[in-house]
This record gives structure tokens, sequence and C-alpha cells, in this order.
């Protein structure tokens, strides 16, 4: 059996729609309802894996899932995303529509709506709580959209970009940069070492600066081992990719690691997502350690496309 690009080895797409409130969820739910996604919205925590027992449906599934859940914690669904990973029959994918602190209270200011995480006052200490409350489920995203500047209309494009019938066998590859020091980021498909490379922590006039810039990012390439073990990468990568675009798979995330997760990673996983762009592949970007340095405030790392 085939459903929308998949082949039956990769088994039922699930997408978990979640971010936070007034980020897009509701357009995003529509718009996947659009594309032929079976839409259930809200449905408590205990009842999704029942909902996966029953017989294989004939389209993929897309799940809503916010703060107002009876259920919801995150460690709750966490866990129910590790739950979905482990069973063979299913290919689940986190969905996460980011957006910007101050957008989402501008956002509730005009619409007058309630945050259900605030009372009666300001939806400001709302936002800002739920913003944390979703921190490690953000980081646990296959797929990271920034509503901040977008509208309905180019919300639902972006939308249909990733997930209409048939773009998924371009594969979506999402490249993240992290830090050893924190530990390797679950959900990795291939992870690869930088820590042999030129440490520019130890320059003085780049140690505050990470991998998006310039100077840094032509520190880390003047290792004479770095154009080798790229290109080498980059060849591997795009032998093996339409490799798992035959078996069905519709995302691969790519990991590149270094002690801090500020300079080296960082600027292999640019330069790489540039030339896997260049080449044709559907890509997307995350620095872990610069968002955790940041805060988790979103829009001040890059989650975007290459």
């Amino acid at each position: 059996m085939k459903t929308d690009g998949h082949s039956a080895q990769a088994g039922q797409r699930v997408v978990l729609v979640t971010g936070p409130s007034g980020a897009g969820r509701s357009t995003a739910i529509h718009a996947l309802e659009d594309l032929g996604y079976e839409v259930i919205d809200n449905l408590p925590f205990s009842l999704i894996p029942r909902l996966m027992d029953g017989p294989p449906l004939n389209r993929p599934v897309a799940l809503g899932i916010d703060v107002r859940n009876r259920d919801f914690s995150a460690n709750a669904l966490i866990e129910l995303i590790d739950r979905l990973t482990r069973l063979p029959e299913l290919a689940p994918e986190v969905l996460y529509l980011d957006c910007r602190e101050e957008e989402l209270v501008r956002r509730y200011g005009e619409t007058r709506r309630r945050h259900p995480l605030s009372g009666a006052e300001s939806p400001a200490e709302g936002v800002r709580s739920e913003i944390d409350l979703l921190i490690p489920i953000r980081a646990r995203a296959e797929i990271l959209v920034d509503t901040s500047d977008l509208t309905p209309h180019d919300l639902k494009a972006e939308i249909t970009r990733w997930f209409a019938p048939g773009a998924d066998a371009r594969l979506s590859v999402s490249v993240h940069s992290f830090s050893y020091k924190r530990g390797v980021p679950r959900g990795l498909d291939m992870m690869f070492d930088c820590r042999f490379l030129r440490n520019p922590y130890w320059e003085p006039e780049l140690r505050t600066r990470d991998g998006h810039d310039a100077a840094v990012a032509a520190f880390v390439e003047a290792d004479p081992r770095f154009a080798e073990f790229f290109a080498r990468i980059r060849d591997f990568l795009l032998l093996v990719l339409p490799a798992h675009v035959e078996e069905g798979k519709s995302h691969l995330v790519i990991g590149f690691g270094c002690t801090g997760g500020q300079h080296r990673s960082v600027a292999v996983a640019e330069k790489m997502a540039k030339a896997l762009a260049a080449s044709g592949w559907q890509v997307s970007k995350r620095h872990r350690e610069l968002e955790r340095r940041a805060g988790g405030s979103p829009g001040t790392w890059q989650g975007e496309r290459a």
C-alpha cells in the first residue's frame, strides 16, 4: 500500500501539529485537511495509541495538540512521540509552529482572545509561560515553521510545500548543530563529529561569535583537513539521500557536533545545508545551542529553509 507518497514500508504517516497558542496551529490543521489528511484536534493523549491501534487508514493523519489538551504536559507529549516512533507501522513526525513572543502578544491583543494559560489580565504572561513549557517539544520537532512574519495564506502555502501529496518524495532534510557536552539530540539519523577541526574558541576575537559569522566560518574552513572532510560527507549524503527516498522516508535528520555547539558545528551545518539545497533537496537547519543561549526565544536561531 502507498499513502501520500509513503511506501508501505514507511508506515502510516502521522503528523503531530503543535506550538504556542496563536502561532497558527488551526490554520495549519485546516491546510492539512484540505490536502487530504484525516485531521483530529486535541484528542486526549491516552486515546491516541488506541486510535493508531485501529485498522490502517488509506490516508495520512494529522493530530492537533496544544496546552488545552486535558492530558497535556511536555513530558507526556515526549513520551507519546517516543511511543509512536517505536511502532514500525507508523511514521510520526512533529510539526512545530513557532512565533516570536512579541508577535503572539500582538495577535492576542488584536483578537481580544484570552490566552489559555493566563487569567483575565494581559496575555503576555501566559504567552511567556507557554513558550517556556514547549521548549522540549520544540527541540524534538522534525519540521519547524516560524509564522512570525507569515500571513495565513503564506502559512497555508508553506504547509503545502512540506506536506502536499508527492512533496515528501523529495525528502525533507533537517541539518542540526549541537554540543557533545549537552548530549546528542534525540532523533538524529546521521551524526558527524567536528571536534577535530581547529577551534575558533581559542581565538579571542572569535570566541564570542558563532558559526554564522564569516570570520568564524573562514577560520574553520582554513583547517587543512576541512575541505576533504566536507567534500566526502557532502558526496556521501548526495549518494544516500535518493536511496532514503526509495525506502519511503519522508524526512532525515543530520547532526554535526562539536564541543560547545557554537562555532565549528554551526559553520559546517550551515555550509552543508546550503550545499544540499543547491543540489535540489528540501533543507531546513537548526542550531540547538544557539537556541539555548538565546533562552529559547523564538526567531533568534536558524530554523528556516536553507
